[in-house]
């Protein structure tokens, strides 16, 4: 669990990269920044882990490439102390930026392992979402909504219903949408009834799969 000067020094040059690729939030580089990623890698991908790519992590998943969940990121708007629900903890790369930036994290992940895994590493590295669990991440998790966002880390061949329906008022989703290719997709809860939609491009993501594993 060692965090070198050499790897703060390819983390410094990583937040340079996500700044002239249009990283602005300041919080979100900040967190990218302090967060060793190369401690969510297999040992094996650590001299890559500071390079802007996905990198597989186990049970046929990924970890996202850094400018994804910085765009991610980025797009929620974060605020201290906001609830934010996290589809797929995956590695808990995502799930660490957004605890750094001062959200309370609920992540659900539907494949056993990586939530098993995911549930030890975080705590080591004084990480501490309000709520990991294990299950199927397109019912949400409806106990502890409404959310102030929701960021999905899969992509989904269309938004799902249970996830609308836990956002706040005024709340923030961001969720990549499509079948091979993804459009990263931002809706933002205007009133009961009514989503302002906005497109981002396109995204390849792991698909978000329906059933916890």
């Amino acid at each position: 669990m060692k965090d070198t000067n050499k790897h703060q020094g390819l983390r410094n040059q990583l937040v340079k990269q996500l700044e002239e690729k249009g990283i602005t939030d300041k919080n979100v580089l900040a967190a990218i920044s302090k967060i060793p990623r190369h401690l969510f890698l297999n040992s094996s991908f650590e001299d890559f882990a500071y390079q802007d790519k996905a990198f597989p992590i186990g049970a046929g998943q990924t970890i996202s490439q850094p400018y994804t969940v910085a765009f991610q990121s980025q797009l929620l708007e974060v605020q201290k102390e906001q609830k934010i629900l996290e589809i797929g903890t995956g590695s808990g790369y995502q799930t660490a930026v957004l605890s750094l930036m001062g959200a309370k994290v609920y992540s659900v992940e539907r494949q056993n392992e990586l939530f098993k895994a995911t549930s030890i590493l975080l705590p080591k590295l004084n990480i501490r979402p309000k709520h990991l669990s294990f299950g199927d991440g397109y019912k949400g998790l409806p106990n502890y909504a409404p959310f102030d966002g929701i960021i999905v880390t899969a992509g989904a061949p269309f938004i799902p219903q249970p996830l609308m329906a836990q956002l706040k008022i005024g709340g923030r989703l961001v969720i990549p949408v499509g079948e091979k290719e993804q459009i990263m997709t931002l809706l933002i809860r205007k009133n009961e009834t009514q989503f302002e939609k906005h497109e981002f491009g396109d995204f390849r993501f792991v698909p978000l799969l329906e059933n916890k594993n």
